[in-house]
């Protein structure tokens, strides 16, 4: 999924303020004073500019560095980035970036290995300094990170009648699920179409919540092995396809999943016509005032498979391209804006990247989605995507097409994978 922090899913009026977190990165030899006055350029999408405004002002201050950010839409980030490096133009003295673009962009990125200390690494999940790496050396540094996390409707949860009848039907009290069975069994107790509600939505129209299933399967690694091998078609992937599909093929819940996507499945829930969804947890915030379901939100960690908890994080991260006009402020901006990460969670998004930063708010009110995001974040078999220069190419020509083929329910799922390890590897060979 390309985490797309300005679509109409996720978009907000971002403004920041704040503390920093306890643990500090390593600052750069270059002092501030003597830098005073000089500009440093940031390449970001809006999301990107939103959560790292209130720290570059405040950097600004603190230093004499000016901060200029080059705002642009999602995917110029990644061809105006592109093109600056293949021209040598030295135009942005860093960028903020999407994970997926980490490979690709690996050779022209600076060494952070200086900035990356085992201290700064211990206050982030293992999945986001795992996916901080090129070729054994740290390339970025992770601004901010989301996962799918366990949303569902307390006022339906918490009604007595509801719960004797959950109890008389699935012989176990009525709670939030935290297994594959346990969410199947749930959606299907609360699919009431003819009452216009439905237990949840199967997304059809996206690949990463059936790649999270797959590590809950007990996949190390989803598509393709430490190797690069194709692994589509395995015990695991299969399994996890049955599952994913399975409340929509076999237990007839929810809506038609071919149009239903990120954006369908949240409107869904906001508008009361879905008992659970899985989705990102930045929305757990986002609730519209005027939403049915403002104030009977709960929120949990993120269900699990065979193999545990799992998730594919979300994150971003800051970057300096070898041609950066000023690679020294650029990590002095970066060792800032980690030393102050906790700033972006007093933005609307509300993210942040360091494990210190989410500790400070989870339980305050209001911030209750915090603590399942880090047991999800924090899960041992949370797993970022491969680190795959034609990545993004096998989401959009392969993994999403073949979810949506299995959701006909006229396909099996192996049937479906074998195909899709085909297409993969031709994919490869180009």
């Amino acid at each position: 999924m390309r985490l797309k922090i300005g679509t109409a899913v996720l978009a907000a009026s971002l403004a920041l303020a704040g503390c920093s977190a306890s643990a500090t990165a390593s600052a750069p030899a270059s002092s501030g004073s003597a830098a005073a006055g000089q500009t440093i350029r940031i390449l970001a999408e809006g999301g990107g500019v939103g959560l790292q405004k209130g720290i570059a002002e405040q950097f600004t201050k603190d230093t004499g560095i000016k901060v200029e950010f080059v705002e642009v839409p999602y995917a110029d980030v990644h061809d105006k980035l592109a093109a600056d490096i293949s021209t040598g133009a030295g135009s942005y003295d860093l960028a903020t970036i999407d994970v997926i673009w980490m490979t690709e962009f690996g050779p022209t990125l600076a060494n952070l290995d200086d900035v990356m200390t085992p201290e700064v690494t211990a206050d982030l999940p293992a999945a986001l300094v795992a996916d901080a790496k090129f070729e054994d050396h740290f390339i970025g540094m992770p601004q901010w990170a989301n996962a799918e996390i366990l949303f569902y409707r307390t006022d339906l949860f918490s009604d007595a009648k509801e719960q004797k009848a959950f109890k008389a039907e699935f012989g176990y009290d009525l709670v939030p699920p935290t297994n594959w069975q346990q969410y199947r069994d749930v959606a299907k107790f609360f699919n009431r179409p003819k009452d216009k509600l439905y237990g949840t939505a199967v997304k059809g129209a996206v690949e990463t919540e059936w790649l999270a299933y797959v590590l809950q399967a007990g996949s190390p690694s989803v598509v393709l092995d430490s190797s690069g091998g194709v692994i589509i078609d395995d015990a695991n992937h299969v399994k996890a396809l049955e599952e994913y599909i399975a409340p929509y093929c076999t237990d007839k819940v929810g809506p038609d999943p071919a149009t239903t996507d990120w954006a369908a499945a949240q409107n869904l829930f906001y508008q009361g016509q879905s008992a659970m969804m899985l989705f990102w947890a930045h929305a757990y915030r986002m609730t519209p005032d005027d939403s049915k379901v403002n104030g009977k939100v709960g929120v949990a960690p993120m269900i699990a498979g065979p193999g545990g908890i799992a998730a594919i994080p979300g994150p971003w991260y800051n970057v300096v391209p070898n041609d950066s006009p000023h690679p020294d402020l650029a990590k002095q901006y970066i060792t800032y804006a980690y030393d102050h990460n906790v700033m972006g969670i007093d933005a609307p998004l509300g993210l942040a990247a360091r494990t210190s930063a989410y500790e400070q708010f989870q339980d305050k009110a209001g911030y209750e989605a915090f603590k399942p995001l880090l047991t999800t974040l924090n899960a041992p078999a949370t797993t970022g995507r491969p680190m795959n220069v034609h990545w993004q190419q096998i989401t959009d020509e392969v993994l999403t097409p073949s979810v949506q083929k299995a959701l006909t329910c006229k396909v099996s799922p192996q049937d479906v994978l074998t195909e899709a390890k085909s297409k993969i590897e031709a994919i490869l060979k180009q």
